[in-house]
């Protein structure tokens, strides 16, 4: 069994606090500095490979990142090796920007973010380096709304001749990319989706046909020069596309002002609004969120209606609409292929639906605070359910409990689990009308 580094252990002066996140190839805890008296971010390499081609990777990380000195790259504190572990400490941010984006954010933030993050790429492209896995796990915010770009460790050097390997994350990554064909104009790909996200709240997928999911918020958000500058960044024949981050941040900057204008007057019209009484419906959807937001996470809304839903509904319970196959954002790793709802790197099963095996050869299990009920197979390899599974991801039997809302007074009369009718109007888990009469 690999060994595992405890909370409170100490690593030569640093004193572990907590675990952060979890890869396939490290794992990074949140540290105190007890010299310094600081905070840290500690990037440690699995045990098994400490002695691998896979170290060499995390040892060119710090070479390249090392070189790189940017308000908008984030910095390499120290790195060296303890007890036999290889230890990089980075500055502790906040949070990331994939959280970040859990979170309304307004188009003037928006600006900021997109700001910074074109920098940061365009500083590094003008040093000829390739960050290869753009993503919004790899922006860290800190305090001031400042972003700052990370994990070089799968960035490649420009030469004449570029061999590099198909590596980057799915759902960010260039279709040349996925080839094994990296270039300059895949890193402007996945600014693209980035930003494409931030302004929509949704990540268009392969086979990234135009216009993409939520093509009607972008319009209405903001000018139709700045489509087409998503556009042009979206293009999947990568000729078309900004040759580098250099030409796309310097495209950016003269439709800044007109994005910053867009802003100013989306502010004006929320007044206006603000003047006129709110509808019942407003009214009703802030109570619910006010009320259920943490509790059920909802953090998205249906498309008919514009009602507030969480990624486990398969029926929109303000309208009734079918929601078996999800088409927007989740905070999972990875999707289902048939329900297109989110997944965890480590489950066998999709949770949601009766699909087949997404990750049949998964070992390694990553812990997840949302876990808070238990399989009732007793041969179930692992147990561990988060609330409104319909089967077990480890063993695929039928979750049978009644899934509680905690407040709820009634539960449906079909499916049994909570429901809230002084709200909904259907069933958000198995569609069933709440109607009385």
């Amino acid at each position: 069994m690999e060994e595992k580094i405890r909370v409170k252990q100490r690593l030569g002066k640093y004193r572990i606090e907590r675990r952060l996140a979890e890869t396939e190839f490290a794992t990074v805890y949140e540290a105190h500095d007890t010299v310094t008296g600081l905070p840290v971010a500690l990037k440690i390499p699995h045990r098994h490979l400490m002695e691998s081609e896979a170290l060499e990777q995390f040892r060119k990380e710090v070479r390249l990142t090392a070189n790189l000195d940017h308000p908008n790259i984030l910095p390499i504190k120290d790195a060296t090796f303890i007890d036999g572990w290889f230890v990089v400490a980075y500055p502790l941010g906040e949070c990331s920007l994939e959280e970040r984006l859990s979170r309304r954010m307004s188009l003037k933030t928006i600006v900021t973010f997109a700001d910074q993050m074109l920098e940061a790429v365009a500083f590094a492209h003008s040093r000829h380096i390739m960050h290869c896995d753009i993503k919004p796990d790899n922006f860290i915010l800190f305090p001031g709304n400042r972003l700052r770009l990370g994990d070089f460790g799968l960035a490649k050097v420009a030469r004449r001749t570029l061999a590099a390997s198909g590596s980057g994350t799915v759902g960010y990554c260039a279709p040349e990319q996925a080839m094994g064909k990296p270039s300059f104009r895949s890193d402007v790909f996945s600014l693209g989706l980035v930003l494409y996200r931030m302004l929509t709240g949704c990540l268009p997928e392969w086979p990234y046909r135009w216009p993409p999911p939520g093509f009607d918020r972008l319009r209405r958000r903001v000018h139709p020069k700045v489509i087409a500058f998503l556009k042009r960044a979206l293009e999947v024949d990568e000729r078309k596309r900004f040759p580098n981050a250099v030409r796309m941040y310097a495209a950016y900057k003269r439709l800044r002002p007109l994005i910053l204008r867009t802003a100013a007057l989306a502010r004006r019209k929320r007044r206006r609004k603000r003047s006129t009484p709110p509808t019942w419906k407003n009214v009703r959807n802030r109570e619910f969120l006010r009320n259920y937001r943490t509790l059920l996470e909802v953090h998205l809304t249906c498309r008919k209606c514009g009602g507030p839903v969480s990624e486990p509904m398969i029926t929109c319970p303000w309208c009734g609409a079918d929601r078996r196959v999800h088409n927007g954002p989740t905070r999972f790793t990875d999707r289902c292929p048939r329900c297109r709802r989110g997944i965890k790197a480590d489950w066998r099963y999709c949770p949601w639906c009766y699909g087949g095996q997404v990750h049949p050869g998964a070992r390694m299990r990553y812990n997840d605070s949302r876990y808070t009920a238990t399989c009732t197979n007793p041969r179930c390899p692992d147990k561990r359910l988060m609330p409104f599974m319909r089967y077990c991801p480890w063993c695929r039997r039928k979750v049978t409990r009644r899934w509680t809302i905690s407040g709820a007074k009634r539960r449906c009369s079909r499916c049994g689990w909570s429901v809230l009718p002084e709200y909904w109007q259907y069933c958000p888990w198995c569609g069933k009308s709440l109607n009385r009469r």
